[in-house]
Formats: C-alpha cells, sequence, structure tokens
C-alpha cells in the first residue's frame, strides 16, 4: 500500500473517531434544529405518519431555524409510502407576474444586488402550500395539531450559542428595520439560553392552523403580505399568491451497483446530478485506493466537473423548457463522458464543455429525513436561498423572504452568489421556478428501503449528498461516519477544487500535482442521514458541521 494511501486512510480514521449514529427501532427523524427533531419525533410516536411529521417540523423550522427554516420560502418533499408508493411534490418559488428577463441589470448591463438583497429578490413563496397539500393527500392527523409545536416554540424557545453568534453577526437582517427588530433586538443582542420570542410569527402561524393555507394565499396573511410589498417596492401581488400551485411530480429513478436510487427530478439539478456522476463511476474501479484518496477524489471531482458543465446548460423548469433527462442518463452520453476523463490528471474547465446528450426518449437550506414505523419515508429540503434570505421580515407578519430570484440566470453565463455558470434556460420568465441543487433521495435495497438523505448547502448539496450515498454504499460507513468524513468540491467553474478540513497534506500535495487548483472550504452541504441497518434498526447520522439532532423510537 502507498505512503500516500496509508496517509490519507490514518487521516480519515482519525477525523471519524469510530462516530456511533443513533439508532432506533421503530421511527426517527434527522433534523438541523433539535426542538424541530423533537416536534416530528413527538407526532409519530402519537401515531402520525412520516407526512404529518414533515409537516410538524417544516413549520416548527420556519420557527427555531430562521436562517433557512420558513415560510417564506419553498422546497421539495419526496416521499416513499411502504406500500412502494412514491411523489415528488415541487413547492418551488415562481418568479411573479411582473419579473422581467433583465430586472436585475442596471443600464451598462451589469448584474446589480437587487436578486441578493431585498424586496425584489423574492419569488413567490410556495412552503404552506406545498406542505398543506402534502398533508391533504397524505396525511393523517388534525392540521392544526400539526402546527401547535410551531406556535408554542413562536411563543420563546432558548437560542443556542451558534444561533445567538449567527443572529449577532449577520450584516444583512441589521440593513432591514424589522429584521433587526426581531432578531438583533436593535442591537441588543440575544444571548445563549435567552427566549426569542416571535409573536407576529406566531399569530401568522395560529391563522395558518385555523384556515389552512387558504390564509396565506388569500387571507388575512396574503393581503397584508401583498400590501407590504407594494409598498416596499417588490414585486409579488395577491394575484401571484392566490395563482401559486405545486407541482406533484413523477421522482427520477436510477439504479448503481444493485440500489435503487429514487431522487429529486428538474427543476433539481440534484437528483440528475448523481444519477449522472454515479453512471461514471460505477464501473470506473476509482474505489481501489480507498475513501480519502488523492486518486479516488481526483477521480470523483473530475465526474463532478463534467456533470456541472451540462447542468449549465441544460437544466431549468421544465415546465418552460425541454430539459434532455434521458438524455444525460443514456448510457452510450455518459460513457463518452467517462471517456474523457484521464485518471492521472485534471482537465482544464476552460476545455471542458456541455457534451451533446441524446434527444429526450419520452429533466442556505434545510433538510429532514423522517422514516415512520409503517416504513413510510419522506426527504424534504426547503430553503430561503441565502443564510437568512433576502433579510428582510415581512411586517406585522414576522417571517423571513427568500431571495431565489438569484438561483435563475439573470444574466446567462455570469456566476450566481454560488459562484454557478448558469445558461439561457434558466433565464427569468414570470411564473417560471428557479433551477435547484436541493437532492431530497431515498434508496432502496432489494426492493426495501434502505436510506433516506438530502442536505443544504446551496450548490454543494449534489456533492455533499453524493459522497454520503458513496461513503454507505462504496466504502461501508455507518450513518455518522458517512456524514462526518471530509468532503470536497467541483463544480466546474470557477476551475477550483474545494477541500474541506481533514484531508491530509500529502494528500493535498498529491492533488496539486495530478493539475488541480485546490482551496479549502468550510463546509460541503450539511448532510442529515437515516440508514436502515441489515437488522431492521434505524441509524440516523445528523452533520456535526451543523447543530441538529436525530432521534426516534
Amino acid at each position: 500500500m502507498s505512503r500516500s494511501r496509508l496517509l490519507s486512510l490514518a487521516l480519515l480514521a482519525c477525523t471519524l473517531h469510530a462516530a456511533h449514529p443513533v439508532r432506533a427501532r421503530k421511527a426517527m427523524v434527522v433534523a438541523q434544529e433539535p426542538h424541530a427533531t423533537d416536534a416530528g419525533v413527538a407526532v409519530l410516536q402519537s401515531g402520525g405518519n412520516a407526512i404529518d411529521a414533515a409537516v410538524a417540523v417544516g413549520f416548527a423550522l420556519a420557527v427555531t431555524h430562521p436562517t433557512a427554516g420558513n415560510l417564506g420560502g419553498g422546497g421539495f418533499l419526496l416521499l416513499r409510502k411502504s406500500t412502494g408508493e412514491t411523489t415528488f411534490l415541487d413547492f418551488r418559488e415562481r418568479a411573479p407576474a411582473k419579473a422581467t428577463r433583465n430586472m436585475y441589470l442596471d443600464d451598462k448591463g451589469n448584474l446589480t444586488r437587487d436578486s441578493l438583497e431585498g424586496w425584489r429578490a423574492a419569488g413567490v413563496p410556495g412552503t404552506v402550500h406545498g406542505l398543506a397539500l402534502a398533508h391533504q393527500k397524505y396525511g393523517s392527523k388534525p392540521w392544526a395539531e400539526l402546527l401547535a409545536p410551531a406556535i408554542k416554540l413562536a411563543k420563546g424557545f432558548p437560542v443556542t450559542y451558534s444561533v445567538s453568534k449567527s443572529l449577532q453577526n449577520s450584516e444583512l437582517l441589521a440593513k432591514f428595520p424589522e429584521s433587526r427588530r426581531i432578531f438583533q433586538r436593535n442591537g441588543r443582542f440575544y444571548e445563549p439560553d435567552e427566549l426569542l420570542i416571535q409573536p407576529e410569527l406566531g399569530r401568522t402561524l395560529e391563522r395558518i392552523a385555523k384556515h389552512g393555507p387558504r390564509d396565506f394565499y388569500e387571507g388575512e396573511t396574503a393581503k397584508k403580505f401583498a400590501a407590504e410589498m407594494a409598498a416596499n417596492g417588490g414585486l409579488i401581488t395577491l394575484e401571484d399568491l392566490k395563482n401559486y400551485r405545486t407541482a406533484e411530480r413523477k421522482p427520477l429513478t436510477g439504479a448503481y451497483r444493485g440500489y435503487d436510487i429514487i431522487t429529486a427530478p428538474p427543476p433539481s439539478s440534484g437528483g440528475l446530478g448523481i444519477l449522472h456522476i454515479m453512471g461514471i463511476l460505477e464501473s470506473s474501479g476509482y474505489t481501489a485506493h480507498g475513501a480519502g484518496s488523492a486518486a479516488a477524489i481526483h477521480y470523483v471531482a473530475e465526474a463532478m466537473r463534467r456533470y456541472y458543465a451540462d447542468r449549465a446548460e441544460y437544466l431549468a423548469d421544465p415546465d418552460f423548457v425541454k430539459v434532455p433527462v434521458s438524455g444525460l442518463l443514456n448510457k452510450q452520453y455518459i460513457a463518452a463522458r467517462k471517456a474523457t476523463i484521464d485518471p492521472a490528471r485534471a482537465s482544464s474547465s476552460d476545455s471542458i464543455r456541455q457534451g451533446k446528450p441524446p434527444a429526450n426518449e419520452s429533466t442556505e437550506t434545510t433538510h429532514f429525513s423522517i422514516i415512520d414505523a409503517q416504513g413510510n419515508s419522506v426527504a424534504l429540503t426547503y430553503t430561503l436561498n441565502g443564510s437568512y434570505g433576502n433579510g428582510v421580515t415581512v411586517p406585522g407578519l414576522g417571517f423571513l423572504l427568500n431571495n431565489e430570484m438569484d438561483d435563475f440566470s439573470a444574466k446567462p453565463g455570469e456566476p450566481n452568489m454560488f459562484g454557478l455558470v448558469q445558461g439561457e434556460a434558466n433565464a427569468i420568465q414570470p411564473g417560471k421556478r428557479p433551477l435547484s441543487s436541493m437532492t431530497p433521495t431515498i434508496i432502496l435495497k432489494d426492493g426495501k428501503l434502505f436510506m433516506v438523505v438530502g442536505a443544504p448547502g446551496g450548490s454543494r448539496i449534489i456533492t455533499g449528498v453524493l459522497q454520503v450515498i458513496l461513503n454507505v454504499i462504496d466504502f461501508g460507513m455507518n450513518a455518522q461516519d458517512a456524514v462526518d468524513a471530509p468532503r470536497f468540491h467541483h463544480q466546474w467553474q470557477p476551475d477550483k477544487l474545494s477541500l474541506e478540513r481533514g484531508f491530509s497534506p500529502d494528500t493535498i500535495e498529491l492533488l496539486k500535482s495530478r493539475g488541480h487548483t485546490v482551496d479549502s472550504i468550510s463546509s460541503v452541504a450539511n448532510v442529515e442521514a437515516i440508514v436502515v441497518q441489515k437488522d431492521g434498526w434505524l441509524s440516523g447520522g445528523t452533520d456535526p458541521r451543523s447543530h441538529g439532532k436525530a432521534a426516534g423510537y
């Protein structure tokens, strides 16, 4: 065994420190905030199913995890019922009717910051509608009962050290009076263990609990929201809210080394991404050098690079653009992309362009994973986009707004806030949903539930979720070790391989010698996973890069 591989494996072993996942016999919730996890587990223990728990967790996170939990954003829900039935709910935000292609360009054609901060950055929120539709079609508990934990938390919950520091250090929240008043107490910052009380948000939740989603899209909340939008130069109207609809789509499916993958279809680019990259990896022999080795990292990064080049050209809202899903997953096309990888030398991203897949044969965030006692499973990822969204808290309503309009190609060919270069297919159009990297995924083995996984992390979601799956399937890690292991990221442009802390200096030098431009990064997504062990026990891994919790019974 080479010195490089020995050093890499030794350091990886130290990093993992034989972490033990949380285990439960019947049901489990893994989420990025402990109060929300507890709300979901309580629903499951009282006889609720996975969708009931997802509704409770989703609304609780809107209170306790303001960086990403939300009423004013959107996301994706992937459901697999114990019967084997699957569905995908797309409650991604939509561009307002007044949105225009060049709305974020100045008179010289340069990008402004309007897609990032302030009222004009928001797309029409979908979270309330999506959770309500999930409950209507698949839930079993009374709606108001599922919102009760969030309403109680809005009356006050103790902030952690990390939440305290995040609120205190947010320059974005400080720019907007209502956000500064609620979350920063006008400069009298919350200390750890102080209660964060959100009465306006609590009253909004009470109305939604009483009147259902109609309140948010047509009722008192909608009217106040639309009035504040108009008063502050925003684009979302009452008509936009009334017209919002969740799209129920067929999940994207594929296979990898004897496992069945059920994942997110477009407008997510994540499901297609992990299936495409897995197609390149499947018979590559990349695992021979071991987890964390320079050779393995190099090969996976080269596969990532090629997918992100295709992503920039072809991916968009399938209701507006014909996305070549089958073509991008075509075995001959994947083989052709694979043939361009040199196992010993990095490509230059400037030399990598989108491929030419065959035509179609027939497309700051938070995540939680749930399995209930009946074997139903939910992977749900939803988001405000950036941390605290666009910074605006709607006066009198208490919820933060998203800045999802930045996920469009405001100027095709120019990078967005995540450095992603995107193409013409994802240009702004009224009613269109922006392209997303959210990748909620469910995996089966021999037809039985094996894994539920997903993550926040912007453009790094795809690579983060992919690596945790590979750690479990290819390298035999348990749920917690798979989540803990250091990760890496390559997204084609900019041309750099980003590494978390934890890789050996020897491995880094070997990657550089292969031609990679290497930089360091604090986090490649925050992955939350549940794995079903061979003995039937549930094994939960929550990401130490955040402050979540895995729990069950």
